[in-house]
């Protein structure tokens, strides 16, 4: 679908059901700034990109490329200045910090927002489950490691059924190793329930272990669009998996990689194992 120049919409109107694609982006770009004092900036330049119904596209780039942009124009909360986006009508966020409520306890921070009733305690006591979490639905915010609490986040994404998952780099803030326990489980929660997912990330080993498609923004374009053809579950001493890395460190400018963290994991905090 293609977008009449300078004409922006969004419009949250596609169905996987109803359509080949659960997210279609067409000649989206977006401008910052453009005062007296100050150039704009054009962080996305006639963007286009097609999510299919149950496929997970991880973005890469360097800071300031347009990764989060392109994230807050899925989520609805920026509009294009130019082009059309098509996204579910059902889709959640989960961000680096988990934004929880910390005056009310676990569950209902999963289900804040939800219509109140038996059925919605017993989907977030459900979703609350499936993190590994079940016994922690009446814990305060305060008392939970931080990978607990980007569990309580991911439940409080799931308990909503998205059909597009947004994760804008949701483990950043965690140790090396807590990083690597969230990525499995998020692994398995995409493989439970197959929403599209696009998710953030600096991390390159994350993005080859996670992914079905790769994508590097640079100056505002797609540098690269890969599909990763590796079977699950994936492991970094895999070649295949090494030569992926290479190539996505070149493209982000990184031509002497040093081996990677998850082969190494930090000690984690003592308050992370919790």
């Amino acid at each position: 679908m293609a977008a009449a120049p300078h004409d922006a919409l969004t419009a949250p109107a596609l169905s996987p059901a109803a359509s080949p694609v659960a997210v279609r982006l067409r000649g989206v770009g977006k401008t910052y700034g453009g005062t007296k004092k100050t150039a704009a900036k054009r962080v996305l330049d006639a963007v286009d990109l097609d999510i299919r119904p149950g496929e997970f596209v991880v973005l890469l780039g360097p800071s300031g490329t347009g990764k989060t942009t392109l994230l807050r124009l899925l989520a609805g909360l920026e509009t294009p200045d130019a082009g059309t986006v098509l996204v579910p009508q059902r889709r959640t966020i989960v961000y680096q910090e988990p934004r929880l409520v910390q005056t009310l306890r676990v569950l209902p921070n999963v289900t804040l927002g939800q219509r109140r009733g038996d059925a919605t305690r017993d989907a977030g006591r459900t979703a609350l489950a499936e993190v590994g979490l079940a016994d922690k639905e009446r814990s305060w915010p305060a008392t939970l490691s931080g990978g607990e609490a980007q569990r309580v986040a991911l439940a409080r994404a799931l308990v909503r059924q998205p059909e597009l998952l947004l994760l804008d780099e949701p483990f950043a803030a965690l140790d090396a190793l807590t990083r690597l326990h969230m990525q499995d489980l998020v692994g398995d929660l995409y493989a439970r329930h197959r929403p599209a997912v696009l998710l953030v990330t600096h991390d390159v080993d994350e993005a080859v272990r996670l992914a079905d498609r790769i994508a590097v923004l640079r100056d505002g374009r797609f540098a690269v669009d890969v599909r990763v053809d590796l079977p699950r579950p994936r492991h970094t001493d895999d070649p295949a998996f090494t030569a992926l890395r290479r190539r996505l460190l070149a493209e982000l400018g990184v031509h002497d990689p040093a081996p990677p963290a998850s082969q190494a994991p930090a000690a984690p905090d003592p308050k992370e194992s919790r």
